[in-house]
């Protein structure tokens, strides 16, 4: 049977310039046309789209992906929704089974292995079974899911992270569906759903919200993007890495600003680039701030699907439907673009990001000067070269421990200096090994995360720097806790084929899990000394990850200072067990016979790494390793789950509950209302990650969350992490804004507090906001500029709306936590160009009362906002509602998204 297309040559047949547009354009053209219903996707969205304008535009087309992706934290709690959603359509008499996904969801277990053991070769085998010990209830949930939806498949605990299993196996480029050929796309619950874009395959992140509704069939909406075109031009320099060139775009974009903007990248660069290397790049979308980084399917993307084990038929399908729809690179076009960006690849040199926000690009040359720099701007610490520190000694032999302190010859004579902000170095005696920890101290290295675990060039990279490091006698330190966690079983594979494996497990890099780890903050604790000399020193100690997010108390509350860097430069930095050391001159080390060992007597040529890969990388293994994706390790195999289409919940645990939102909903929505005599609940500053604002990593038992489940009878070793438990909004939200890093103006002390006004106390947030509650005063929060950046985290929206927040007034929002703000029903409100709350003289104990909300709500509309103060003084000022659609009011209206929906499926 011949199949379908929307065809892009015909318009272009009918005098349409599509050659001059983005081929992302065309992408999201060829959705429309193939999805015209004249409802949804309707003649505006048609002709938005052909005569794209690259300056941008305010109109909203639709977006229909082909599919979904999900991982396990976000995925959780969507699950719970749409089961949730079909418990109120049974309660209400309707056919619950009718609530599946619309089109393909795939979900991949991977956020919740913790690296409780590591330096061993037994660490992977005892991670696997405490994750399942700490997840059994979620597993069993999406178990259910798995069998109890249509359209949803899981791939098991233990196979890969999900945007590397994405990227090697379930992205197609083209689609074969229902009688069509179109192009692969999908959204993702998980802000690097733009790896895939690598492979030219068009999707992004959204929060769990939005990808529901997507789920269930509704289109997805958004202003029409500008595209920013990235010039690639020259060739990575020997001694460089794809991790170099992702950190100097990072730097790049943002400092331009492509938030909500498209990015595609062009120029004759691209020949020299793998789909891995393309796909490290893509993955870092959401540290760029776009929306996605854009490769058009080439030469280089069929040599990858082959390479990985895709069909013949399949590839020659690709191959054949972008030639012929215009979605082929050749590298002559011209198109235009928004602007256009430049970097010569030829110019990079080694690099790392930190210590706390991926754009925070710093040359490997210049990290030595700057470490001290940091600790003067961060912590008020005057750098002290290493040699000259006072030291605190502990005596950790046979589990007593004294202290007694020690100084410097420099400190002797001045009693005062011991007392001075000067760093300290603690000397640490255990087990018949003594060493010294100080400020800049490396005690987590970590290789993980789906940006560099996915590219054969930096692992085996890696790799040869471990066998080179062995062959001169040296072994990483011992206070460093190190770590390997692939992004799939193919990884493992080609390292033990290049007997690298070994060495790395001889610097105690040895396999802790398929997943996140650390990237995600499943770091797991430090050693018992370690974290007590950390805590009792308060060291500024520091991490080294091969990931892609390094935001404050993400990788480890402990660790304050974390890195962004190659595989390569991890296994190097575990060898100093330092950040504040000149790799380029000092030695790394010296071997057992006394030579100094170098940087370059370690690190491995090009040809080197292009020779192991040749002979590692096999095309059985994808396929050995894909052929049984699904079917998940014994554990998974003999663990139980519920049956039938209405999920059984069980009201005693403390991991899954209904959730509220649905519960008894109206069959009509209630009327809009303006906000008034609101209080302050936060009042923050400028970059405000979903980290800060979303529950994640693990928590102790004097949180608002630790109290609740000591409650309910859970002992403080079994509390698992927050993102382990996104399944219970009792968690969720006594959790939210908990970050102990979190900077609230209106609390006199740093993390998760507040000032209940009423009372003048300082309490948690949760415990603020039940009070708030039981007043009925509605909250807001104050913020700067890119509210809620980071991770797709819809329980960033979900706590925050079950805290009773009702606005968010910010100078700008990050794409995906703006949407998700929306979905839950929280209206995000944006000050006018070169207004803020300083300049506006706000100080955050005011009252605030929200007006044209209620009435003729429309897109951008200006709002105006009156805030009195505590002596009844009155600031007036406008804000404008960062609506960004009519869909978008009709959500805000229903009180969320899914709400919507839900209200829709119940009028049919």
């Amino acid at each position: 049977m011949d199949k379908k297309r929307a065809s892009l040559s015909q318009l272009q047949k009918e005098g349409h310039p599509i050659e001059k547009l983005p081929f992302s354009i065309r992408i999201l053209l060829e959705n429309v046309v193939r999805n015209h219903d004249g409802f949804s996707v309707t003649d505006e969205h048609l002709d938005t789209l052909i005569h794209w304008d690259p300056a941008g535009t305010d109109k909203e087309i639709p977006f229909k992906p082909a599919r979904v992706l999900m991982q396990d934290f976000t995925g959780v709690p969507a699950v719970v929704d749409i089961a949730s959603i079909r418990a109120e359509v049974i309660r209400k008499g309707k056919d619950g089974q009718k609530i599946n996904p619309a089109i393909p969801v795939d979900l991949v277990i991977d956020h919740s292995v913790q690296v409780d053991y590591f330096g061993t070769d037994y660490a992977y085998e005892k991670n696997v079974d405490l994750e399942y010990e700490r997840n059994a209830e979620r597993y069993q949930l999406l178990k259910w899911a798995q069998k109890g939806l249509n359209n949803f498949t899981v791939v098991p605990p233990g196979m890969g992270i999900c945007h590397q299993v994405n990227l090697e196996y379930l992205a197609k480029g083209v689609i074969d569906r229902e009688g069509w050929h179109f192009p692969d796309t999908l959204v993702g619950t998980d802000s690097h759903t733009p790896m895939v874009n690598g492979i030219g395959v068009l999707g992004w992140g959204v929060g769990g919200i939005e990808a529901e509704a997507a789920m269930l069939g509704q289109p997805i909406y958004f202003t029409c993007p500008q595209v920013i075109g990235l010039k690639l031009t020259g060739k990575i320099p020997e001694g460089c890495t794809a991790t170099d060139m992702v950190l100097a775009i990072t730097k790049l974009l943002r400092d331009y600003g492509v938030v909500g903007k498209f990015v595609e990248v062009f120029g004759d660069g691209l020949d020299n680039l793998t789909v891995t290397d393309r796909a490290t790049i893509s993955n870092m979308s959401p540290e760029f701030g776009c929306t996605v980084t854009y490769f058009p399917i080439d030469d280089q993307t069929l040599d990858y699907m082959r390479r990985t084990s895709r069909s013949e038929e399949h590839i020659h399908l690709v191959e054949t439907y972008c030639k012929e729809n215009l979605l082929w690179r050749t590298g002559d076009e011209s198109i235009n673009y928004t602007e256009i960006l430049h970097l010569d690849l030829g110019s990079l040199e080694p690099t790392v990001a930190g210590p706390k926000r991926p754009q925070d690009k710093i040359l490997i040359k210049d990290l030595y000067h700057k470490f001290g720099e940091l600790l003067e701007q961060e912590y008020s610490r005057t750098y002290v070269p290493y040699n000259n520190r006072a030291v605190n000694t502990w005596l950790s032999e046979g589990g007593s421990r004294t202290q007694f302190t020690t100084k410097t010859p420099q400190q002797a004579s001045s009693e005062a200096a011991v007392e001075s902000n000067e760093l300290k170095t603690v000397r640490i005696v255990k087990n018949n090994e003594e060493y010294e920890l100080s400020d800049g101290s490396i005690v987590i290295a970590a290789i993980t995360s789906c940006t560099n675990t996915s590219n054969p060039a930096v692992m085996l990279g890696a790799g040869l720097v471990a066998k080179k490091a062995v062959s001169r006698g040296l072994r990483t330190k011992p206070w460093v806790k190190t770590s390997l966690a692939p992004g799939s079983k193919v990884v493992t594979a080609y390292l033990e084929r290049a007997g690298l494996l070994a060495d790395l497990e001889a610097l105690r890099f040895h396999h802790v899990g398929y997943g996140c780890t650390s990237c995600i903050g499943n770091s797991g604790p430090l050693p018992p000394h370690i974290a007590e000399a950390v805590d009792d020193a308060e060291l500024v100690v520091a991490s080294i990850l091969s990931g892609n997010r390094n935001f404050e108390a993400r990788v480890h509350p402990q660790v304050k200072m974390n890195f962004l860097a190659s595989p390569m430069l991890v296994v190097v930095y575990a060898l100093i067990g330092r950040i504040d050391v000149d790799i380029f001159n000092d030695p790394i080390d010296t071997d057992p016979n006394g030579e100094p060992v170098y940087l370059k007597d370690i690190w491995p040529t090009q040809d080197e790494i292009n020779e192991a890969i040749q002979s590692a990388l096999k095309q059985e293994d994808f396929k050995k390793v894909y052929d049984v994706i699904f079917d998940g390790n014994e554990q998974w195999q003999n663990l139980t789950a519920p049956t039938g289409s209405d999920y059984q919940w069980d009201e005693n645990s403390t991991y899954i509950q209904e959730a509220p939102f649905f519960k008894d909903i109206s069959s009509e929505p209630m009327p809009l209302e303006d906000i008034n005599d609101a209080r302050v609940l936060l009042y923050l500053g400028d970059s405000i990650t979903t980290d800060h604002i979303s529950p994640a990593g693990s928590f102790k038992s004097d949180t608002a969350a630790g109290q609740y489940l000591k409650s309910k009878g859970v002992e403080v070793k079994d509390f698992n992490s927050y993102g382990s438990r996104r399944g219970n909004h009792e968690v969720m939200m006594r959790g939210t804004f908990a970050n102990v890093r979190i900077r609230n103006k209106i609390a006199d002390k740093e993390g998760g507090y507040t000032t209940y006004f009423p009372t003048g106390e300082t309490l948690n947030i949760y415990d603020a906001a039940a009070g708030y509650r039981n007043d009925h005063t509605p909250l807001i929060i104050l913020a700067g500029k890119e509210y809620g950046s980071g991770s797709s985290r819809d329980w960033a929206a979900k706590g925050t709306n079950l805290l009773g927040v009702k606005a968010v007034i910010a100078e700008s929002f990050e794409r995906i936590h703006r949407s998700n703000l929306v979905g839950m029903g929280i209206a995000p409100l944006e000050f006018l160009e070169g207004e803020n709350a300083e300049t506006l003289g706000l100080t955050g104990k005011e009252t605030f009362s929200i007006t044209g909300l209620a009435n003729d709500l429309s897109p951008h509309k200006t709002l105006e906002v009156k805030a009195t103060g505590e002596q009844g003084n009155t600031t007036t000022f406008k804000v404008k509602a960062r609506f960004d659609s009519a869909i978008e009011i009709a959500y805000y209206k229903n009180g969320g998204i899914l709400h919507y929906v839900l209200r829709e499926f119940l009028k049919k």
